[in-house]
Order: structure tokens, then sequence, then C-alpha cells
């Protein structure tokens, strides 16, 4: 193979896979852009100032989701440390 068609680039777009069939399909209504992903769980703060959520969300018990949610205060610790070093 030359170094032109290997550097080429491919003439068929890519695609998408399909979705799953048990993938959730949601409905945004035009007149709102706020769309509620409770399925997939509450945003978490990472000490870094980058987002992640639970992976497991879905499979922990309503105690245990309860126990994560009171977590969040620190979260609003990190975002606020997060604020003073962006601001310096």
């Amino acid at each position: 193979m030359s170094e032109a068609s290997a550097s080429a680039p491919s003439e068929r777009p890519l695609l998408l896979a399909p979705p799953s069939e048990d993938a959730i399909k949601i409905e945004v209504d035009s007149e709102s852009a706020k769309v509620k992903l409770d399925a997939l769980g509450p945003m978490v703060v990472n000490s870094d100032g980058t987002l992640s959520r639970i992976a497991n969300w879905a499979q922990l018990t309503e105690p245990e989701q309860a126990r994560t949610l009171r977590r969040s205060m620190f979260d609003r610790l990190r975002l606020a440390k997060q604020e003073q070093v962006s601001s310096t």
C-alpha cells in the first residue's frame, strides 16, 4: 500500500451503530431546552473539577442513593474551590 492511499480519507463515511433495543428514547420539547436524565444519576464533581456520573446509580438502593445525594455538599465545596483557583 502506498503512502498516498494510506493517508487518503475513506470515501465511505463512517456510520453510527443503530441504537440497542434497551436504549432510552428522550424527546425534547422545542419550547424548553431542559431534559431530565434522572435515570443516569447525579453529576459528581471530582477533586480536579471534572464531572462524572455514578456508574451503578440504577443498581443502588433508595437509602444508598439518598446517602450519595447528601454527599453533594462536597461537590459544592469542590466547585467553590475551583472558582477560587480560576479567579486568581
